[in-house]
């Protein structure tokens, strides 16, 4: 009771503080999302696993791996050269995998929306004709795609935080510092692999590693929302002597933006879970 207490006391301070963001980044002027909002997924009929990765190859994407993140739902994981180009820029490596999560129990398809992760995740670096060209095939292998009700203002993505005391994207977790290759391998060496669900080299310096959570923590995602299941896998980024994750508070709250304090205070303790789960490895 004790435990609970201090949680819900310290979440309150964080949420009653109100929401805020800093000063927004520059738009290209060929923007068609400037003033409006953008959806977080990219909705369509149901269609299987084997045809989601036929269409998305067909339209030049690479799969890199296939997950299971919620009973009755797999999560296709997918790149390009183009989002590889953009993710080897510096603190820049987890917009390099985009997901489609088929849900075989609500039969439908949702789609990372790139044009919404990547001002998120590339903030005054994006670059949205790189992006428009993702999303544009996409919609032609996938025509009927709809926005999500998820959706959050164009210019509020780059400096989004839940609140004010909530972490941004650039306040990530520091997970260990050491040799890249090293890091590599105690992630690889842990458990022998098993909870590596991918392996993405971006650079010689930089290098994106799909991350099993535990069967607890990822429960989460049941409590939320299961139509935006496609945040699991976690990713560590491998770059510069550094491992690095998106901070939880930080990630869940962009991938669930319609999430209410009252939602987050259900999932209170999962943020700090995820940060020792993928910190274990580094510790052996």
């Amino acid at each position: 009771m004790k435990t609970f207490f201090l949680i819900f006391t310290s979440f309150t301070v964080l949420f009653f503080s109100g929401c805020s963001t800093t000063a927004t980044q520059p738009i290209a002027k060929n923007n068609p999302y400037k003033g409006k909002k953008v959806s977080t997924y990219l909705v369509g009929s149901y269609e299987s696993e084997a045809s989601v990765k036929e269409k998305l190859q067909s339209a030049g994407f690479d799969i890199v791996a296939t997950y299971t993140p919620v009973k009755k739902g797999k999560t296709v994981i997918f790149t390009n050269a183009a989002l590889k180009h953009q993710a080897m820029k510096p603190g820049r490596a987890h917009i390099a995998a985009l997901r489609v999560f088929i849900d075989d129990k609500e039969k439908m398809i949702s789609i990372t929306n790139p044009i919404y992760f990547g001002k998120a995740f590339m903030q005054n670096e994006f670059e949205y004709d790189v992006f428009a060209k993702i999303l544009a095939s996409l919609h032609q292998v996938f025509p009927n795609l709809k926005g999500s009700k998820d959706a959050l203002e164009f210019e509020k993505l780059s400096d989004f935080h839940f609140m004010m005391g909530m972490p941004y994207y650039q306040d990530a977790d520091l997970l260990a510092q050491g040799d890249n290759d090293m890091l590599l391998k105690k992630l690889k060496n842990y458990k022998k692999g098993k909870n590596i669900v991918f392996t993405l080299k971006l650079s010689k310096t930089s290098t994106l590693v799909g991350y099993e959570l535990s069967r607890r923590t990822k429960k989460f995602v049941k409590k939320v929302g299961r139509a935006n299941a496609a945040i699991l896998p976690w990713t560590i980024a491998i770059e510069n002597g550094k491992a690095t994750a998106l901070n939880a508070k930080y990630y869940i709250a962009i991938s669930y933006p319609l999430l209410t304090m009252n939602d987050f205070m259900g999932i209170a303790t999962v943020p700090g879970a995820i940060e020792k789960e993928l910190s274990k490895p580094f510790k052996k």
